[in-house]
């Protein structure tokens, strides 16, 4: 995939465990080793030859996984702006643990079958999809690249991959629908009113989106250490950009353009209950996800209340600090739901391996978030192809290697829990 930058490979190596380690990665210790982390290395999107010093990638088609991103990202982005993407909650331990956890299943191959041609697609709400990857909702994408999420969706159309739209993009579902050619999913964030809720709703359906996600999983606290502490070593004028207040912190967010924010304290209510669920069933036409389930409990009410799916989801590790990884979770939620509903889930996923634990343990489809935000803001839309033909590819390898074909093969008979 093209040539990688000339250093020796321990050095290579050392640096990016540095660049991707949070403890070692913070701005004092990389400056005083000579390192300037969260400089502008971007000219005519380029990489410079300091980034090539520093054992970094300097191209999307060189990227031999999608962690490089994430050095490249880190290197480009302002600090806030990369402690956005990257933050959990508390020890960011949950953000950590999420993707550890798939080395918690072995996989269990079986030989001698004809995997001469490989089957990627699945079936989602009645809609045929070339791959289960699909993208997650990710708020904010001009901070990562100017063109934000129209760029995403320039890179899923290349690649034929379901995008969800967070409500809290910064550009607008109308823009990221065109630039798809064809409906996204569209992400909820309620707010605490209800007049607003509607208005987001209606927009989407005009827009032609098929699903609306109401996100569950987060509420307006949360206690995000990572990106504060960046903000300490930020020396830009962030309120340029950053309002005081709802209404201003909308104000780059196309999805509340032209509604009245007056009553609105946040974008989540923390007195919703199921019968919430019911409200917005009866408020659209829409297939209506709950995103941000992790229980059999849970999924067994979304299924009692009506929902059409579900996202196995702890908002990558940005809501609570559980510790509780989602690929554990999903194992109960499938079973609740005893196939009635499709479940979806999210958190951790850096493989094409991890895409196909998820599917034996009965994900119908899996989303990424982080992964193309790294590939985005390194690259802009190449990146984010990159991203998505790196976990192709990966996901295409080990099912011919497990011995299954076609997704539909892929069952909890292939895989195992690592004792």
């Amino acid at each position: 995939m093209g040539s990688t930058p000339h250093v020796s490979d321990s050095r290579r190596k050392f640096l990016r465990y540095l660049a991707l380690s949070p403890a070692l990665a913070s701005p004092a210790l990389l400056k005083a080793s000579g390192w300037n982390v969260f400089g502008s290395a971007m000219r005519g999107g380029k990489i410079l030859a300091t980034a090539e010093t520093a054992g970094l990638i300097t191209s999307a088609e060189q990227a031999l996984d999608v962690m490089e991103f994430e050095a490249v990202a880190r290197k480009v982005l302002p600090p806030a702006h990369f402690a956005y993407l990257a933050t959990g909650v508390d020890d960011d331990a949950t953000v950590g643990i999420n993707h550890e956890a798939y080395s918690h299943f072995e996989i269990r191959s079986r030989r001698l079958i004809d995997v001469s041609k490989i089957d990627t697609s699945i079936r989602l709400l009645g809609t045929t999809w070339e791959t289960p990857i699909f993208l997650c909702p990710v708020s904010a994408m001009k901070a990562f690249h100017p063109e934000g999420e129209v760029a995403a969706a320039k890179a899923a159309r290349s690649r034929h991959h379901l995008q969800i739209l967070s409500t809290v993009a910064s550009s607008s579902v109308e823009e990221v629908t065109a630039a798809r050619g064809a409906p996204v999913w569209q992400q909820l964030y309620p707010t605490n009113d209800w007049n607003v809720t509607r208005a987001i709703i209606k927009r989407a359906e005009a827009a032609g989106s098929p699903a609306l996600v109401f996100t569950v999983d987060l509420h307006n606290d949360s206690n995000r250490e990572t990106i504060a502490r960046a903000r300490r070593v930020d020396d830009r004028d962030c309120s340029v950009c950053h309002e005081s207040g709802f209404a201003g912190y909308a104000r780059t967010k196309p999805m509340f353009d032209g509604l009245d924010l007056s009553k609105v304290t946040g974008l989540y209510a923390s007195n919703l209950t199921w019968d919430f669920v019911k409200r917005l069933k009866d408020a659209t036409r829409m297939k209506l996800l709950l995103k941000g389930i992790v229980t059999k409990e849970d999924a067994q009410l979304a299924v009692q209340h009506g929902a059409d799916g579900i996202v196995v989801s702890n908002h990558g590790g940005r809501a609570e600090e559980s510790l509780r990884p989602t690929i554990e979770c999903l194992p109960e939620v499938v079973a609740a739901v005893q196939g009635k509903i499709p479940v979806l889930i999210d958190g951790g996923i850096r493989r094409g391996t991890d895409v196909f634990k998820a599917l034996a343990l009965g994900a119908t489809a899996v989303g990424i978030g982080r992964p193309y935000g790294w590939g985005l803001a390194a690259f802009g839309q190449p990146g984010v192809e990159a991203v998505l033909a790196i976990m192709r590819r990966e996901l295409e390898i080990i099912m011919g290697q497990a011995g299954t074909p076609s997704v539909a093969g892929i069952t909890k008979a292939f895989v195992t829990p690592r004792t």
